[in-house]
């Protein structure tokens, strides 16, 4: 897989724009605390790291169609390499720096956006879910040890520093991409992009609209990253029991999609997705008997290994979507996994004030395995209607 060309660099550069935006994070966060003197404004301006990827996907992901991709992927990170440039900028105020940050998070949308499109376009067939594991799984790496390793790298060189490394890491994939991606022609060609086209697209195709479903479902198997915290001190437990916790999900996560991806052939993991889609509720349900902390780091990373379902749910959505309006629907359906997760967060957090750790995300995991009954159904309709071709 790494052998071809294409798909290497765009891995690489993917991979170098992940790494850069978590290292700034944890360097915005120290930089704005520092500047500010405020928690709250401090917090405000993490958020904004977050709040884009809600609006660009919808807002952006058309530009992925109407222009060449890899056009688009170098564009967006070159601009980025620019904008958070500027961030470092001694003296800078907090508004500008926050305007920075949410146009340079807004660029993420059409960036990943035509990178995702370009997939399938630069792969043979045989060999596309093998590529989507390999960047599935190299995000969850990334976001594994992205936060840690910025803290290191933060403390060592100081905020600003981190801010241009990450600079630097935009500025390299941009030429990488320019340096190993073949130039195509826009895949929307003449025709007229709209904004909405997205939205249309995928209400109107039922395998696609089901496959978003199953992608929604995260913001049920999200929460138990969210109240690690609370949950370790109900259990009388310290900040490293909760970050390993929090670490629990993602970690399982990376198992799940090794497995699926290395073991199993593509039909078995179209087969076995939908099902593990809302098993995934499972684990979270078992937490309201209260198992002490070993079981439920082990429950929790099991429903990291069940959710490893994305690798074949995100490849088909993007296999079976028009070449044409690729870029778009991508766009939306990133848009609304972030919705997803942050909706379910919230309701977790409520959950969890209102009737405890146990028994909160008990319920929040019956929620989505009973969500997740009518999406398993409407794919199984999807399949029946038009099976995948293998």
């Amino acid at each position: 897989m790494l052998a071809i060309g294409e798909f290497r660099g765009l891995w690489l550069g993917g991979l170098l724009s992940r790494a850069g935006s978590q290292l700034a994070r944890v360097a915005l966060a120290v930089l704005t605390y520092e500047r500010s003197g405020s928690a709250a404004v401090t917090t405000l301006v993490y958020a904004m790291t977050f709040v884009p990827a809600l609006i660009g996907g919808p807002a952006l992901g058309w530009l992925a169609d109407r222009y060449p991709r890899r056009e688009v992927v170098i564009a967006c990170d070159a601009i980025r390499t620019v904008l958070i440039g500027f961030i470092a900028l001694p003296g800078l105020p907090l508004p500008a720096l926050c305007a920075l940050v949410f146009a340079s998070q807004l660029l993420d949308s059409p960036s990943r956006a035509a990178r995702v499109s370009l997939t399938p376009e630069v792969v043979p067939r045989e060999l596309y879910q093998t590529g989507v594991a390999v960047h599935q799984l190299s995000d969850q790496v990334v976001t594994l040890l992205g936060f840690a390793g910025g803290g290191i790298v933060v403390a060592l060189v100081g905020a600003e520093t981190a801010i241009l490394i990450n600079a630097a890491t935009f500025a390299a994939a941009a030429s990488l991409t320019l340096a190993t991606g073949r130039r195509r022609p826009a895949a929307a060609g003449k025709q007229p992009v709209s904004l909405l086209g997205g939205l249309r697209l995928v209400a109107g195709h039922r395998a696609l609209r089901s496959l978003l479903g199953l992608a929604m479902l995260s913001g049920f198997h999200v929460i138990p990253e969210a109240i690690a915290v609370p949950y370790a001190a109900s259990l009388g437990l310290g900040t490293t029991q909760a970050g390993l916790l929090m670490a629990a999900l993602p970690a399982g996560n990376v198992i799940g999609v090794f497995v699926l991806s290395r073991f199993l052939t593509e039909s078995r993991r179209m087969a076995l997705m939908a099902p593990m889609a809302v098993l995934a509720g499972v684990p979270l349900v078992a937490s309201a008997a209260d198992p002490g902390y070993v079981p439920l780091l082990l429950l929790w990373t099991g429903c990291g290994v069940l959710t490893g379902y994305h690798v074949a749910a995100n490849a088909e959505y993007v296999r079976i979507a028009p070449p044409e309006s690729r870029g778009q629907a991508v766009g939306l359906a990133s848009s609304g996994m972030v919705a997803a997760q942050g909706l379910g967060i919230l309701l977790g957090g409520l959950l969890v004030e209102a009737a405890g750790p146990e028994y909160g995300l008990a319920i929040a995991g019956a929620a989505g395995l009973i969500a997740g009954v009518p999406v398993l159904l409407a794919w199984n309709r999807a399949v029946k209607a038009s099976p995948p071709s293998t």
